[in-house]
């Protein structure tokens, strides 16, 4: 995860929605979900951080597999998102809004209270 925009600690917190609204657009393999993400602010994902989040969302329901032929190589996994996943990813986007607008009125909260 070299070269992000954000801290490492919120890029880990946050990669698997990413992932999420990435596959929300289209379904893709992990090389173009690498390349969506760094262009996200991501910076360049190394595949011990992309693949074991993929995996976890999979065994979440969140995402499904197959596979696809190459064009010049071997088969290729290509993730998309499930129901299941879209479900989700809507319900953290909401819980992300009302974090950031907390976060957003903490200063407010605190010169009023102080």
């Amino acid at each position: 995860m070299a070269n992000s925009m954000y801290p490492q600690a919120l890029i880990r917190a946050t990669l698997p929605l990413a992932i999420l609204a990435c596959l929300e657009v289209a379904p893709a393999h992990g090389y173009g979900l690498a390349q969506h993400l760094e262009q996200w602010g991501y910076g360049k994902l190394k595949g011990g951080s992309l693949y074991p989040a993929l995996s976890k969302l999979e065994d979440a329901g969140f995402v499904t597999t197959s596979w696809t032929q190459g064009e010049k190589g071997p088969a290729r996994r290509l993730y998309a998102i499930t129901g299941a996943g879209h479900r989700h990813l809507e319900a953290q986007r909401s819980r992300l809004a009302e974090l950031a607008q907390q976060l957003g009125a903490l200063p407010v909260a605190l010169a009023t209270t102080g």
